[in-house]
């Protein structure tokens, strides 16, 4: 196939829109399901509450595991599937609704009072609530709506844009409501039946039901240029209004914050369902609830998979590894010596990187594309070191890099 190579200097613009699709390709588009509504308001004007200062904090411990949920005792007789037992989903639903929530956030629109409706659900007995960064990132004033309709402020404790989580906090919950125990994500597979409970369009106490349809996903989160790892694909019917709600497995444990849909019709409507998982959650809940945000740690690096065009243009052995297509300047990668690449080259029409190192291990583990070297990474702490084999020129070579923090993201 004749290529034509071209310098990496007069191609970098079309190589930056190449690395838009690291993850993601084809005509699908990822929409946020938070704030996918707006009514019209009622004729209140919300006093506006004071902005507060959020710092960058040393990453705390992670939150242990729940206990199997006592509380939750219901257990179809036979294995899960489309039949089951008689009124089990009707009792899971009962045991479980109350602890969700309905969140409405008082935001301005052009200058004009608007509202937005999202959700939520208790993890502790002290009245924090997770539910989405981007659900309550604009908002004056946020509300909690509990089952019973009551509806009491709440205060943002802590963001983070970079998992897309958020905690907030009530004074006193309810007599009746009790928190939601966080499963162990890791534990599900393709296949598993789970059900999301939350606000769509803003009907509070909505179930639907599904299977998860893949696992270990990459997503974009909206208000940063970083991903989000390990994140839930699921056929259960997610909507606008659905965000920060939770995604539960049979027992009545929380698997996932239910984040965004990808759809070919603008994020309007039905698509495929993510959800940032439960191991997350348990990383980002702790300091978010002690200091107001949490640490991510980094490398700067930007890259795509070794897919065919990748192997051909690179004249790599095997399509594995994660391919560094740029290098951010000033960042533990640069420090490292690793290396972006130089030119581009046209492959089946497509501007290909070439010169850049490949990471196919890191502390031995295998990298078998660039999700896992988000996952290798993401998972660690700032100052942790990480030994990556990387093939350069054709050659093994051992690289080591000393993770630093990701750099604060400015507010869209």
């Amino acid at each position: 196939m004749e290529r034509e190579r071209l310098t990496l200097r007069s191609r970098r613009g079309r190589l930056r829109r190449l690395l838009a699709v690291v993850i993601f390709a084809g005509t699908l588009t990822f929409g946020c399901v938070g704030l996918g509504q707006l009514v019209e308001p009622e004729e209140v004007t919300p006093p506006v509450l004071e902005e507060e200062t959020v710092e960058a904090i040393e990453v705390l411990p992670t939150l242990t595991p729940d206990p199997e949920p006592k509380e939750i005792e219901v257990t179809p007789e036979d294995v899960p599937g489309p039949q089951l037992e008689r009124g089990f989903l009707a009792a899971l639903y009962e045991q479980t609704n109350p602890r969700v929530v309905s969140i409405r956030v008082y935001v301005e629109e052009g200058g004009m009072p608007a509202q937005g409706a999202g959700s939520g659900f208790v993890l502790d007995e002290e009245g924090h609530i997770v539910t989405n960064e981007h659900v309550v990132r604009p908002a004056e004033v946020v509300t909690v709506i509990f089952h019973t309709g009551l509806e009491v402020r709440a205060d943002v404790v802590g963001l983070d844009p970079h998992s897309d989580l958020a905690i907030l906090l009530v004074d006193e919950l309810p007599e009746d409501v009790a928190s939601l125990p966080l499963g162990d994500s890791e534990a599900v597979a393709p296949g598993d039946w789970v059900v999301a409970i939350g606000n769509p369009f803003g009907l509070g106490g909505s179930m639907s039901l599904g299977i998860v349809s893949a696992v270990g996903r990459t997503i974009p989160t909206e208000a940063t240029p970083f991903q989000i790892p390990q994140a839930i694909q699921t056929d259960a019917a997610i909507n606008p209004g659905n965000s920060g709600g939770p995604l539960l497995n049979l027992d009545g444990a929380v698997v996932g914050v239910n984040a965004i849909i990808a759809t070919d019709d603008g994020g309007l409507g039905s698509g495929v369902g993510f959800a940032i998982p439960a191991g997350v959650v348990r990383r980002v809940a702790p300091a978010l609830i002690e200091e107001g945000a949490y640490v991510w740690p980094w490398i700067g690096v930007s890259g795509l998979p070794v897919n065919l065009a990748v192997q051909e243009a690179n004249n790599l052995e095997k399509q594995q590894g994660a391919y560094i297509a740029e290098i951010v300047s000033g960042s533990p990668a640069e420090e490292a010596g690793l290396q972006g690449a130089t030119r581009i080259e046209q492959v089946f029409g497509l501007d290909v990187p070439v010169g850049g190192d490949v990471i196919i291990e890191a502390n031995g583990d295998p990298i078998a594309d660039f999700a896992d070297l988000l996952v290798s990474v993401a998972f660690r702490q700032p100052g942790d070191t990480v030994d990556f084999t990387i093939l350069r020129d054709g050659e093994r070579q051992q690289v080591t890099v000393e993770l630093g923090a990701r750099p604060v993201t400015p507010d869209p």
